[in-house]
């Protein structure tokens, strides 16, 4: 993840770049440190440079590392002539390079030549079975065919040899979760919550996954993680304060009052709505008589 520092410092070269007055290969260097995607600018100021012989031969052995950048870019613009004049020069200086082929074959998904790309990212697998970009881009490609089962079963297999990759787990959570199937989606949050549990987007997609499934303990447990992305955000969490309110109501159904626990929770239900009415008067002053009926209506307000 892109940390607030290095976001306003990308924010800042890029709004300069595009003014004309900022260093164009500090800004395209930045985007590779920070794995981002911005390929329609990637594409213009990277162009810029390769079209510029006095620019493109001032950067070495970096010259190569951009054309490649490029490429990338081109592709996902659509801008298939160019990208293809890139990976002409890369294979051009880089002979044997397998990393050349996993462009080329790139290229052909970008095409919309599935069978091939397949058949060329099976056979770059097979000379390195750990290549972690070819192993994703065989799921994007099944995902942009519609083929979920398919990009299921490859994350799922993926995962069994590189387990740390969070962004993977993560991926797979949200193909669960469009599918509706709350459960495995709910083991995928619950991995990435044990490797990095001081994260609260996890908690807080976890609570949601556990209330939409529903049921007394579900709901409790919803609340909890409801909780732990307020503390972990500070209590700025609206969306949170949302899920207490409504896992409390849900529970209180469910209980009826019976159950002492929940009955003593109330504390956190009237500290959950309060905060909710403060970041209203700071930021939809407007909108607190909508919240006041809705609250109203969870009878978290006489």
């Amino acid at each position: 993840m892109v940390g607030a520092a290095e976001e306003a410092q990308l924010a800042r070269l890029e709004n300069q770049v595009d003014n004309g007055g900022g260093d164009a290969w500090e800004y395209l260097s930045l985007v590779r440190k920070l794995k981002v995607r911005r390929s329609d600018k990637v594409f213009k100021h990277g162009l810029s440079i390769l079209n510029d012989h006095k620019q493109r031969s001032g950067l070495g052995g970096e010259e190569w590392t951009l054309y490649e950048q490029v490429a990338v870019a081109a592709m996902d613009c659509q801008c298939l002539d160019v990208a293809k004049d890139c990976i002409k020069a890369l294979r051009k200086q880089f002979p044997e390079s397998k990393r050349i082929g996993r462009l080329e074959a790139m290229f052909l998904e970008a095409k919309g030549l599935w069978a091939d790309a397949e058949k060329a990212y099976s056979s770059l697998l097979e000379d390195n079975p750990l290549d972690q970009v070819i192993h994703k881009r065989r799921v994007a490609m099944a995902k942009d065919q519609g083929n979920f089962s398919v990009a299921i079963e490859r994350l799922n297999k993926y995962l069994e040899i590189f387990m740390a990759d969070q962004d993977a787990w993560r991926e797979l959570a949200e193909i669960y979760v469009s599918l509706q199937l709350y459960k495995q989606a709910a083991f995928c949050y619950e991995e990435l919550i044990l490797s990095q549990p001081t994260v609260p987007l996890y908690h807080l997609a976890y609570a949601d996954v556990l209330y939409t499934l529903g049921g007394l303990e579900n709901y409790q447990l919803a609340k909890k993680y409801y909780a732990s992305t307020i503390d972990l955000t500070g209590g700025k969490n609206t969306r949170a304060l949302y899920g207490i309110c409504l896992c409390s109501i849900a529970i209180g159904q469910l209980t009826k009052g019976r159950n002492k626990e929940d009955k003593d929770s109330f504390e956190l239900q009237s500290l959950a709505s309060t905060a909710l009415e403060k970041e209203y008067k700071k930021r939809a002053s407007d909108k607190l008589p909508l919240l006041a009926a809705t609250l109203r209506n969870l009878k978290l307000q006489p």
